[in-house]
């Protein structure tokens, strides 16, 4: 399975590590509902079909990303950076003389 880093292009799947499923929600920290911190740490939903996921590019740029990926062809339909574009503005080098 190929996944195409928005960094790096498209990678052989063993370059990343998958982070798990784009659409939980993390129970507030100072949450003390154990019930709904065991569904979070516990329970998985397990999709047939398009599914969110959270990918990190770990052999490469060590980005995260966002994967739209069917679970039954594991086709996969979209990679966007995790949060925006923010690695790669952070990463530009300026060249020497470039002003601010």
């Amino acid at each position: 399975m190929l996944l195409t880093c928005p960094y790096c292009g498209p990678r052989d799947v063993s370059e990343f590590t998958y982070q798990g499923d784009g659409n939980r929600q993390r129970p507030a920290p100072e949450a003390q509902d154990l019930q709904a911190w065991n569904e979070y740490v516990y329970d998985r939903h397990n999709p047939a079909g398009d599914h969110n996921e959270v990918w990190q590019h770990s052999g490469g740029c060590r980005s995260h990303i966002r994967v739209t990926r069917n679970t039954m062809t594991h086709s996969v339909s979209s990679a966007v950076p995790a949060r925006g574009d923010v690695h790669h503005r952070a990463t530009e080098r300026r060249k020497p003389g470039a002003k601010a």
